[in-house]
């Protein structure tokens, strides 16, 4: 931690500033934001440059606002990478069903994402292959260059590995893109399974994955015939909520479990 005090010692110096002029700016942006904790007295920002002592987020705020710093580039001074926050997320894989709340503005990730760059040129891409031996080098796209998502209006989800619900349509422990600006049950419209309309419910006891009817007041949410599930009936809209409707979904194909057998 002595070299994120170091660097943040050096922003210091870069703007001409003694330890009395950071205390007095701390304290008037405390005073703007009636925030008590945003100010940095001369013996605290002393053992911050000096001694290892990590600073409050609120602390960090106001030497990022007042040194010009970018907040996440000084989180990672301190070892917290923001942009790796999805990453770590789905490496640690709770059971249940829940939404997935992450967004390139929260995570400061700008909306990159990495891309094969270069692929070998012996690649025939009419045949099943192992893809990961043929890319020569990857690198950075912005997510603006990646069409067909309107990233404003969708969130994720995440189904929960003991979520049998809609198996084997939607495996547990993958992920669904939900498009929030498509909350109306659909009645017709499908031809079969594949094109009817899957819907991200929130209900009182957590988040529920699947196809629904309405029948008068009464929201149905009806599984997938396959897995020997229940349908759930919850009262509209006093027990239930229309998260949106499923746009896309990412399964990963090692999953070996099965749901377990009906009682």
């Amino acid at each position: 931690m002595e070299v994120a005090g170091l660097k943040l010692k050096r922003a210091r110096e870069r703007m001409g500033l003694r330890y009395r002029d950071v205390e007095e700016f701390s304290q008037r942006l405390a005073d703007r934001r009636k925030n008590s904790e945003l100010s940095i007295a001369i013996s605290r920002l002393s053992d911050i440059e000096n001694r290892g002592v990590v600073p409050t987020i609120y602390k960090l705020y106001s030497l990022c606002a007042i040194y010009r710093l970018d907040f996440s580039e000084a989180l990672r001074w301190y070892g917290v990478d923001l942009p790796g926050l999805p990453a770590d997320a789905v490496f640690l894989q709770p059971e249940r069903t829940h939404l997935v709340g992450f967004s390139a503005e929260s995570t400061g990730v700008g909306g990159q994402v990495q891309v094969p760059l270069s692929l070998d040129p012996g690649l025939d891409l009419s045949r099943t292959t192992f893809l990961s031996r043929y890319i020569q080098s990857w690198g950075v796209l912005p997510l603006m260059l990646v069409g067909g998502f309107d990233l404003r209006n969708h969130r994720y989800g995440f189904l929960g590995l003991d979520d049998w619900f809609m198996y084997p349509l939607l495996s547990p422990g993958c992920l669904v893109l939900i498009d929030e600006t498509r909350r109306k049950i659909e009645r017709s419209g499908w031809t079969n399974e594949h094109d009817r309309p899957i819907y991200f419910l929130e209900h009182r006891d957590g988040w529920l994955c699947g196809w629904a009817a309405m029948s008068g007041d009464t929201l149905v949410a009806l599984p997938h015939p396959a897995s020997e599930q229940e349908p759930r009936l919850f009262r509209f809209p006093e027990e239930v909520d229309i998260v949106g409707r499923v746009a896309g979904i990412a399964h990963r194909l090692d999953f070996m479990r099965r749901p377990p057998p009906r009682s």
